[in-house]
């Protein structure tokens, strides 16, 4: 049985930057109805140490949940387009882990870009996300915490793999934060 996405692409006009994960977790693990909505992800915690000096700037006080409103605000003010690398999955085991996610139908990533004609930038947020996007790219997987050059749409695009917001991927939220903090001084975002 598959899955399809059950969101759709946040695509302000003014990206210039493209998140990019691999799928949702299963709905009942959702904090809130966007983006990286597993609690236990470390996504907007991330996002709210590096621009704010505090983890907790994105959480709903006194509620195990994201405020999504000002997520939303966030990523539109700044510019940072949201997706994933997969508009149809099919789950191998019953979890959220990617090690477990069969891409079916990859999301057809040039025609985001056409709706982002600023963005030049795609982050990945783990490495099933990144393979799905190397393969449609046709480049080589960066290191974590690096990038590689690619072309799509007569653009170049530069890929930078960041290492994943998730609980299971075993580095602290300070260090996976230090690795985000370069993609956005390159981007003079910080």
């Amino acid at each position: 049985m598959t899955e399809k996405h059950p969101l759709q692409p946040f695509l302000p006009s003014n990206a210039r930057l493209l998140m990019l994960g691999s799928f949702p977790p299963k709905r009942e693990r959702w904090s809130m109805e966007f983006f990286y909505p597993n609690w236990i992800n470390d996504m907007w915690r991330i996002i709210g140490l590096l621009f704010y000096g505090d983890k907790h700037y994105f959480e709903v006080e006194g509620a195990k949940s994201f405020d999504r409103e000002r997520i939303v605000t966030f990523c539109s003010d700044k510019g940072i387009a949201l997706y994933d690398t997969a508009t149809e999955v099919r789950r191998l085991k019953d979890n959220a882990s990617d090690k477990f996610l069969e891409v079916v139908t990859p999301t057809d990533v040039p025609e985001l870009l056409r709706k982002l004609p600023q963005c030049s930038t795609i982050v990945t947020t783990g490495e099933k996300a990144t393979d799905t996007l190397c393969a449609l790219l046709q480049v080589e997987r960066p290191a974590v915490g690096a990038c590689v050059d690619g072309l799509c749409l007569g653009r170049t695009i530069r890929l930078f793999r960041m290492p994943s917001s998730s609980r299971a991927y075993p580095m602290s939220i300070e260090k996976k934060a230090e690795a985000y903090r370069h993609l956005f001084e390159y981007l003079h975002m910080l």
